[in-house]
């Protein structure tokens, strides 16, 4: 979709569709709203005053201009309470417009800039707004699909922006719109790609992309390296599968004279049997998307590049797949990491902390600091805290906050659960250093005490993903299948710290 805007008047704009606004519990539209219901004769007001339009959030409502505007049709977009409105609801409505006009075969739209009037939202914050929400509301994952498409995409969108002054601020944001966007559909896209076409090599392949699009270190070890490096927790994981595991990473130095490097890490997994503690048949199909840590590590770092911040960001992604098999990991089987722990695997289902155990042993070794990991970690997290919010860990109060501060200006939800001591105790073998399942009780937060043993003193953040990484329907920016969450929390933290 281009997107683009332009200074002019409103009522003489050509295209599809026009998108205005309208808040909730308004009688008489104002501004641009009010400039096309005068143009078409009142119609919007008889809708109010029918209680037809009330302007609440997620009401769309399609209007047929009959060739009173340029336009053919004009969607009043409602945005809720004027109090609340913040750049999260502008995306969201925007993401739900897009596919109403999709519904009725528009290719081409033009917005006004929601918000940045007596919204008080700034106008490139607006923009980018609009931009990010439409691009991620209009995704459709249709690799696969042979039958032609009935639907018509938007292909093109058109902000409105009066003021010449603000037409820099304006196309400011719609390229940040636009990065943002991007790179959370790339990692949608990797997210939804069928196991047997998304492997660890081509995982690497795609992090090659980014790293060739950008000018980027990139480096994929293979079995012989990562076994010389000592990464058994890794190679343990791996064993059962006939796909080569990679040790993917990708670095971006935009701050050369800055020694200091962020660590993002993510989980791998590009198909997750469970091993021989092999899962039920009822999940195991959604489970091509444990590598969804992996991909949104891949595609922030891109992201961080695109928008040429000065800061250095080290993106490292274990990857395998967890198969059963003549030579794969059994229960009561003991490992060692490449700290040298040793790890006695209880759960052969609980392997996405065993392959993060070595890349946050090596991140720790080469110096990198902060870490952030990324991971579909367990199905504790996701039962604790829903489809919705993602779980936070952190041995750092500092980082966590800035954690949760980029993810509430994201768009994403994150929740801080506690690391307690006491907890530790679960995790304890018998035979190993540690084991790697605390059991039933408690087991998000075992999970992330177990990679707590691998950062060291580092200040690191662990972002349980399982609950948010795919949805169920189409709502706002989110679409059915994979949504990329996770991607835009670290590039706001990418932007926030290079600052």
């Amino acid at each position: 979709m281009k997107i683009e805007v332009k200074s002019g008047d409103i009522c003489n704009i050509r295209c599809d569709a026009l998108i205005v606004n309208l808040f909730e519990g308004v009688s008489s539209p104002g501004g641009a709203t009010g400039a096309i219901d005068k143009a078409l004769n009142g119609a919007i007001s008889d809708m109010i005053n029918l209680g037809e339009i009330k302007g609440k959030q997620g009401e769309s409502h399609v209007i047929h201009s009959l060739g009173k505007v340029p336009a053919r049709l004009v969607v009043v977009a409602g945005l809720g309470k004027k109090k609340d409105l913040n750049v999260e609801r502008i995306r969201s409505i925007m993401g739900d417009v897009v596919r109403v006009l999709r519904s009725h075969r528009c290719r081409t739209a033009a917005s006004i800039l929601h918000g940045a009037g007596s919204g008080g939202i700034q106008p490139g914050e607006a923009a980018a707004a609009i931009a990010e929400g439409s691009l991620l509301g209009a995704y459709r994952f249709r690799h696969y699909i042979t039958k032609k498409d009935e639907d018509q995409d938007l292909e093109a969108l058109t902000i409105l922006e009066k003021d010449t002054t603000k037409i820099a601020a304006v196309k400011k944001g719609i390229e940040q719109g636009r990065i943002i966007a991007g790179a959370t559909i790339l990692a949608r896209d990797m997210v939804n790609q069928p196991g047997n076409y998304m492997t660890p090599s081509m995982m690497a392949e795609e992090a090659r992309k980014i790293a060739s699009k950008y000018k980027l270190e990139f480096t994929a070890w293979s079995r012989e390296r990562i076994e010389k490096e000592g990464m058994y927790a890794l190679l343990g994981v791996a064993q059962g599968s006939r796909e080569e595991p990679k040790f993917i990473m990708v670095s971006y130095k935009g701050n050369p004279s800055d020694s200091n490097v962020i660590g993002f890490i993510g989980k791998g997994l590009t198909f997750d049997s469970g091993g021989l503690s092999l899962k039920s048949q009822e999940y195991m199909s959604d489970m091509k998307g444990d590598m969804a840590g992996g991909a949104d590590v891949i595609a922030a770092i891109g992201a961080v590049a695109a928008l040429k911040l000065k800061i250095n960001v080290t993106a490292i992604v274990p990857a395998t797949e967890n198969l059963p098999g003549g030579r794969a990991l059994k229960p009561g089987d003991v490992i060692k990491a490449c700290s040298g722990k040793t790890i006695e695997v209880v759960n052969t289902d609980a392997e996405g902390r065993l392959i993060l155990s070595d890349a946050l042993s090596y991140a720790v070794k080469q110096g990198i600091s902060p870490l952030i990991d990324l991971a579909t970690l367990t199905g504790a997290c996701h039962v604790a805290l829903g489809d919705i919010y993602a779980g936070v860990f952190s041995n750092n109060r500092t980082l966590a906050n800035r954690i949760l501060k980029a993810g509430e200006d994201a768009g994403e939800k994150l929740w801080q659960l506690p690391l307690p001591e006491e907890y530790k105790e679960q995790n304890k073998s018998d035979v190993a250093d540690i084991k790697n399942s605390g059991g039933r009780y408690g087991g998000a937060i075992t999970a992330a005490l177990f990679l707590q043993e691998f950062v060291s003193d580092t200040p690191w953040v662990h972002i349980d993903i399982a609950g948010p990484f795919m949805s169920e329907k189409d709502k706002g920016v989110l679409v059915k299948g994979a949504t990329g969450f996770g991607v835009r929390t670290l590039i706001r933290l990418a932007i926030t710290m290079s600052k």
